[in-house]
């Protein structure tokens, strides 16, 4: 007898990829808008490429059709529209007015998060990686952040169709001052060892009215305020990472894998 009834199908195959093709190009035309100044259009491409990205791994478990060219193409989808696409979208949106060192800036979040990718792939294949945390800060966390940040002032300034949150308009002013000193900063992250929640872990499913009701205003909200939301919960998980950190060092608390 064979196992030949076990292999997955070429559909079953071909589907998970479908999903990281359509991640890629999202990323190529989020590129293509930021060039031409649709910086909210690139900002929104890059949150479907997220989508996209979310569901392709989850796709290929659930048709158990994993694969390590699924994994190699996943890595490299991921370097163009979670690496590139937001270091592009911000040149052109705001370091393009620095000459001297807006390129250098972007360039550097582009390697750093190229290294990322590389260092989890170089973990995922030794074994050494965590379904609990991931080492170092992954790289659709600050994309989402930066394209969030993107819609959200360009909706600000008139440009694009929506609304803010009074207190976010009043941050993505403070942002935009800062947006290299913020790239940098995420670029540190991706590269650090600095533990992040990977939410990958199965854990026992708890409902109360509170965490319900938690769940209604953020799906209401999300609704509203889509790109505010997006923009303040990236923005909190990157700071309680660090804060974590803080806190355990603190208390000399170690990491369990």
């Amino acid at each position: 007898m064979t196992n030949d009834s076990k292999k997955p199908t070429t559909i079953a195959i071909a589907a998970p990829s479908l999903f990281t093709l359509g991640n890629l190009a999202c990323g190529f035309f989020s590129i293509l808008a930021a060039s031409k100044g649709n910086f909210a259009h690139a900002g929104w491409l890059i949150l479907i490429a997220a989508v996209f990205d979310m569901f392709d791994g989850r796709v290929a478990r659930l048709l158990d059709a994993e694969s390590e060219f699924g994994i190699e193409m996943d890595s490299l989808a991921d370097a163009i529209s979670f690496c590139a696409a937001p270091a592009f979208l911000m040149y052109f949106m705001v370091l393009k007015q620095q000459p001297l060192w807006g390129g250098p800036i972007a360039c550097v979040y582009t390697c750093f998060g190229v290294l990322r990718l590389a260092k989890f792939n170089a973990m995922a294949h030794a074994g050494e990686g965590s379904k609990k945390y991931f080492c170092g800060l992954p790289v659709p966390a600050p994309a989402a952040l930066l394209a969030s940040f993107a819609i959200s002032y360009t909706i600000m300034q008139g440009n694009g169709n929506g609304h803010n949150i009074a207190f976010v308009e009043t941050y993505i002013t403070h942002l935009y001052n800062f947006v290299w000193f913020m790239m940098l900063v995420l670029a540190l992250l991706m590269v650090s060892n600095v533990p992040y929640a990977a939410f990958k872990a199965k854990r026992e499913k708890k409902f109360n009215a509170w965490f319900l009701l938690l769940i209604v205003f953020l799906v209401v909200m999300l609704i509203k305020f889509p790109q505010n939301v997006i923009l303040v919960v990236f923005s909190l998980y990157i700071l309680f990472g660090l804060l974590a950190v803080l806190y355990r060092a603190f208390l000399g608390i170690k990491i369990e894998k």
